[in-house]
This record gives C-alpha cells, structure tokens and sequence, in this order.
C-alpha cells in the first residue's frame, strides 16, 4: 500500500504569477501543516524574499525546495493531471469540481503513480484563460456570492485540507483508467498541441478564420481524453502524413 509522504510527494502546488512574496510564504506554511512539500512558482513577482520566510513561519524547507520557472507549462512538468483553482466561472468550458471531488480524483490518480498539479492563479486577477486551458478541470471553492474573494493561502490551505482528510479516509481510490500506460504528462501535451496547431495551420483548416476557438476546444477533447504516450505518438505519425500530403499538394 503507499504511504502518506509517497503519495503527498506526487501532488505539486503551483503558485502563477504570485504579487506578495507573503503569500508565497503563508502558502508554504499551509501546505506543510497538511503533510505536503512540493511549491511550484511560475513568474513570482518577488521570489526569494525575507516577508516569504517570515509568513512561511518555519516550513523554510518548502521555500528552499520551491520551483521557479518563467511559465506554467514548466510548472506543469511532469504532471498527467492538472487542476486550476477559480473563483469565477470563465469563458474556458471545463469540468467543475468541488474541492472535496477534486481531493478525490487527485489522490486517485496520486495513488495510480501519477503527478498532480494544484494550480493558484494570481492574488487579484486569478488564473488567465490561457493558464485554465491547460487544465483538465476548473476547482471552484463553494464560498457565499457577495464575498467570495479568498486570500492565496486561504484557498491552498483549503485545497491541502481536503486532500489531507482524502488521504486519512477510509473510502477506495478510483479504479484505474483504461490505459495501458500512464497519460501522456503536460509537457507531451503541449508538444502534441503545438504540432496540432501547425497542422491544422498546413492544412488550412480555419480557411482565415480565427484559430482559438477551435484549439481550446480541441484541448478539452483531448484532456477529457487523456491519452498515454503510446497514443499521442499514433496523433502525432497522423499529423505528420496530413503534413506530407498537405505539402504534396502544394507542389512542397
């Protein structure tokens, strides 16, 4: 059976564009009450910072050990299920859990081997659009509708909370999914999406129209789907006969 400490280490909290280097510590002390260790930072304001040490009121080792990285998909790294932290429904149409549901499916795939991403956006405008669509589902923390702003590290220690009481509890993980290896994690994803984009690009898909639309909604497909690596090298050998073909017909 895994323990705690293995399945604690397979769930990452990512921190995205953090303005107060306050909070970064306040969320650090939030996720070591709970057992966790792993901080991501992507495009932290102020990271190292004496107020970051000073709030994390001893969990010293989360901050010494944070990633820092210049964008979410290297925060990501790694990782085969990411879920985002959103205080408002958005334009991004994405599964939405609560955040005992997410504590589930999270030790779930924990506990199947995979890696986890919590992600954070930031303290005032949340996560972007562009920063949900690389999830496979949106959290949204149930608070009241007049007040329902949480500070960061709020919102982590809730999160961590739930994931805690998830790994004390009795019930079942959920039964692997029909794969025959692990899915493909993020930084295959986005390999895969860019070499997506391009063909469709090749192939003159949007014949001029504009391209968003359709490449988020083929992100959800395929996050709904998540597929292993054996399965995205099959989309990946189909894409790059389309390309062929598409080259062969314009005399390439």
């Amino acid at each position: 059976m895994t323990d705690l400490h293995d399945l604690a280490a397979r769930i990452r909290y990512v921190l995205v564009r953090t303005s107060h280097p306050g909070n970064i510590g306040s969320a650090a002390r939030a996720i070591r009450t709970m057992g966790f260790a792993r901080m991501e930072l992507v495009a932290p304001h102020r990271f190292p910072d004496p107020e970051a040490n000073a709030l994390a009121a001893g969990a010293d080792d989360v901050l010494a050990n944070a990633g820092l990285h210049a964008g979410l998909v290297d925060g990501l790294g790694g990782s085969s299920l990411a879920l985002g932290l959103s205080a408002r429904r958005r334009g991004v149409t994405l599964p939405e859990l609560s955040p005992r549901e997410a504590a589930r499916q999270a030790l779930a795939a924990a506990t199947r081997g995979e890696q986890v991403a919590l992600v954070f956006g930031n303290e005032r405008t949340g996560l972007e659009n562009e920063e949900l669509a690389r999830c496979h589902a949106m959290v949204r923390i149930p608070s009241v509708d007049d007040f329902s702003s949480l500070n960061l590290a709020q919102a982590v220690q809730v999160m961590a909370y739930e994931l805690r009481m998830a790994m004390l509890g009795d019930e079942p993980p959920a039964p692997p999914p029909e794969h025959d290896e692990p899915p493909a994690d993020a930084a295959q994803m986005e390999q895969f999406y860019r070499h997506l984009a391009q063909t469709l690009d090749d192939i003159d898909f949007h014949k001029g129209r504009e391209p968003t639309t359709i490449m988020l909604r083929l992100r959800k497909l395929f996050q709904r789907a998540q597929p292993d690596a054996r399965e995205l090298r099959v989309l990946h050998g189909i894409l790059a006969d389309a390309q062929r073909m598409a080259g062969l017909a314009n005399g390439k």
